[in-house]
């Protein structure tokens, strides 16, 4: 349902004289997945009717706010409809234990947010795309794995395969991390509150994300003053080897984009790669980091996604 309309000007910088004086629509578009309710946002560009649409969700143990609503308003700015959500657990959605990290509850989460858009009438329902980034970009496979309706799908920094997350992890943290998962589950099925870990930590420190850099970068796109709290539910550690995205990538019937980093500290480029050619997808791989696509390399990953976006929407 829709509801609270408001009317924004995005003054972009000097050299993206498109979003200079972008005029959108944000409207509250909740929805509710298995019972609960996810918090959404529509944006729509002013002028256009019936735009085409990106459906958009965070990465791991992330909020809508964390980076992408100035991804979503670029994708406006192109002309294009963005409908921006939160897990449920997460953010504005409602759900408990807060911050859990669950890749089946947010795939169904997508498919659920998917078929609230099919509903919308501000946009152009033939012609829907998925835009997921780092375990998102996982997510985004899942969904559209046999879903004919889904027009295009962009998988930025994704997570694919989580054996080689567990591989490149090493077996100390691995085994660390298996503990605290299973006691995280003993004190769920004891009804008690959740066992959790930091989501991001710095090297020395033991946190599902660890790796050099993985914690300055994740730690830039949290909104100041930051609300959100830096911890999840240790189970959310057991799903990590069991969720493999590679695995259904050749049942996703429309066309995809994997967008690669050289640099990348938590996916590796060869992972991303592989899912690509598996699927016969369009694979760019750029000399960035994993977090370099919210800032520095914002403007040319942006634009290897436009190009296709364009082409296919």
């Amino acid at each position: 349902m829709t509801s609270t309309r408001a009317r924004r000007e995005f003054k972009g910088s000097p050299d993206t004289d498109e979003l200079s004086r972008l005029r959108y629509a944000k409207n509250d578009a909740d929805f509710e997945s298995d019972g609960t309710r996810c918090a959404g946002w529509l944006y729509t560009p002013e002028g256009v009717k019936k735009p085409p649409v990106i459906v958009m969700a965070p990465g791991f143990a992330a909020e809508r706010t964390f980076g992408l609503p100035t991804i979503a308003k670029r994708f406006v700015a192109r002309g294009f409809a963005v409908f921006l959500f939160d897990y449920r657990n997460f953010g504005d959605s409602d759900g408990e234990p807060r911050n859990l990290v669950n890749p089946a509850r947010h795939v169904a989460d997508w498919r659920s947010a998917i078929d609230h858009v099919r509903g919308l009438d501000a946009i152009d329902r033939r012609k829907i795309a998925l835009w997921g980034t780092s375990y998102s970009g996982g997510h985004v496979i899942e969904a559209a794995a046999g879903d004919h309706r889904i027009t295009a799908v962009v998988a930025q920094a994704p997570f694919v395969d989580g054996r080689s997350i567990l591989r490149s992890a090493g077996l100390k943290k691995t085994v660390k991390g298996t503990i605290s998962g299973l006691r995280d589950l003993v004190r769920k099925y004891t009804f008690r509150s959740p066992y959790t870990l930091p989501v991001v930590g710095d090297p020395d420190e033991f946190a599902v994300l660890n790796a050099p850099g993985a914690k300055r970068g994740f730690m830039k796109i949290v909104p100041d003053p930051p609300v959100w709290e830096n911890e999840v539910p240790a189970r959310a550690f057991l799903d990590i080897p069991r969720y493999r995205p590679i695995s259904v990538v050749e049942d996703v019937p429309c066309p995809m984009l994997f967008v690669a980093g050289r640099d990348d500290e938590i996916v590796s480029a060869s992972s991303v790669k592989e899912a690509a050619e598996t699927a016969d997808a369009t694979y760019v791989e750029l000399p960035i980091g994993h977090f370099d696509v919210y800032d520095s390399a914002l403007k040319s990953v942006l634009s290897h996604e436009m190009a296709f976006l364009d082409q296919y929407l």
